[in-house]
């Protein structure tokens, strides 16, 4: 059965998660490692890489993309996943061989660098695998969802959830919420659009 999750996100904007991170906002470093780390874990463990030793990379690749994301230019769909793969699998590479040299973990790096390697240490194994498919759009949308939910009453979001993921007509969710048909939509509008907005620069349009 489908998820009811959408699987297009809108144009970028000027409030977007990218654009909050390029301008160094720590709690905007956290959301994007909350939301990607997952996935990078998963890379990791499908390289071969054990539990621990997979979870040092997620923490070195989100070295890099503190110091890198300047350099980064959406300009096709899914660019940022297929930008931050190219990243991990540099850093997987350079554990195997670490791994082979007997040599430590390439640690250290500036006061941010490890504020945000912090954040990266809270991706868990346990939330890494739970999902089917940490790297799929599903989970990508599931993951930015959490993030929002605390954002809105909790009679938008269960309008929004009913509708829009667990799929019921609008007017049976209207009749048990004691709302309109109208302001069933406009919830559900309420919260695509900024989960639209947290995704839009780096998950774009397919």
């Amino acid at each position: 059965m489908s998820s009811g999750l959408p699987t297009r996100l809108s144009q970028p904007t000027s409030t977007s998660l990218l654009h909050r991170v390029r301008g160094q906002e720590p709690e905007a470093w956290t959301r994007l490692v909350t939301l990607y780390g997952p996935l990078v874990y998963r890379w990791c463990r499908e390289s071969g890489l054990n539990g621990e030793d997979a979870g040092d990379v997620v923490q070195e690749v989100f070295g890099s993309v503190v110091t890198s994301i300047d350099n980064f230019r959406g300009e096709r769909p899914g660019s940022f996943r297929a930008w931050l793969k190219s990243i991990t699998r540099h850093r997987i590479h350079d554990s195997l061989e670490r791994g082979k040299k007997g040599l430590p973990d390439a640690r250290g790096g500036t006061v941010a660098h490890q504020e945000l390697l912090q954040v990266a240490e809270s991706v868990e194994p346990s939330t890494a695998t739970k999902a089917p498919n940490p790297g799929s759009e599903d989970a990508l949308w599931r993951r930015a969802l959490e993030l929002v939910r605390a954002e809105f009453e909790p009679h938008t979001w269960q309008a929004f959830w009913r509708v829009a993921v667990d799929e019921q007509r609008p007017a049976e969710v209207a009749a048990e919420l004691g709302m309109t048909v109208p302001a069933i939509y406009q919830a559900k509008s309420r919260v695509l659009r900024r989960v639209r907005r947290e995704l839009s620069d780096l998950e774009s349009d397919t």
